[in-house]
């Protein structure tokens, strides 16, 4: 029984993903495995209603814990409040309440450059990430401050450096990263933990820009001094667990570097 034993978690952008040799490529998936592993039940979102039904099974199956899959998608078409706000009326529904919130959706037409970037693509981005995490914390924190509970959020080196042909990508990072430091601000006196997360994992998705973008790959993604990526359970999916704890609620408002064996770097 882990720490987190009878809590809820949601979490965006989780269904299970697989690497062409068939070992898990989803963050979002990573993330879930390890908080189901902490004993947290979980609500996990996504666009893919196979992909969701495939890790509510096997993380059912394996840890004993009680999976809510959602289909959810946040884009320009739709009335995306009310998505958000009924993935959180069947949350509490089901649950009772909220401990944790993990933004981890994100779509994106990486490898495009900035002049031949579409209003389509841009919007693409920034709907699936950063309004989506702008909803979703809105949704979740009156529930949120009840439990004194955390959010963690996902940005990227995208942002961070300015990659080739990731600038609505970028853009969409970058904002969820202003919104996440005025978060921390704003709801640190309500007890609720806030921080994010610039990772570099070996995914499914950054597996596909390798293969559609190789040059684009090769100027934007540099192995990590230890020699791998980052793992989406061992390395990415437990510090997401160790955020969540009360011993780092200290680290509010922190934005965390998570590269390949490198551990937690503020």
């Amino acid at each position: 029984m882990g720490f987190l034993t009878g809590k809820t978690t949601i979490i965006t952008g989780a269904g299970r993903a697989l690497l062409s040799d068939g070992s898990c490529g989803s963050i979002g998936y990573g993330i879930a495995t390890a908080y189901a592993k902490e004993g947290s039940n979980l609500v996990i979102t996504g666009r893919n209603v196979q992909k969701l039904n495939d890790a509510k099974d096997e993380l059912e199956k394996l840890y004993g814990i009680k999976v809510l899959p959602i289909s959810a998608d946040i884009n320009s078409g739709d009335d995306n409040e009310a998505v958000v706000n009924d993935v959180v009326k069947q949350t509490i529904d089901t649950f009772g309440s909220i401990d944790v919130l993990i933004n981890c959706a994100q779509a994106s037409a990486s490898g495009v450059t900035l002049a031949e970037h579409t209003t389509e693509q841009f919007d693409l981005a920034l709907y699936s990430g950063l309004y989506a995490t702008f909803y979703y914390m809105k949704a979740c924190y009156p529930y949120l401050k009840e439990t004194k509970g955390s959010v963690i959020n996902f940005a990227s080196g995208a942002g961070l450096f300015g990659n080739y042909g990731q600038c609505a990508y970028a853009a969409a990072k970058e904002g969820i990263r202003g919104l996440t430091r005025v978060a921390a601000t704003e709801w640190g006196r309500d007890g609720i933990n806030v921080n994010i997360i610039c990772p570099l994992a070996w995914t499914a998705q950054l597996e596909n820009f390798q293969k559609a973008y190789p040059d684009a790959f090769k100027a934007n993604v540099k192995m990590p001094p230890m020699g791998h990526y980052g793992d989406v359970e061992k390395e990415i999916g437990r510090a997401c667990v160790q955020l969540a704890s009360p011993d780092f609620k200290y680290m509010s408002g922190e934005t965390i570097t998570l590269e390949g064996g490198m551990g937690l770097r503020p």
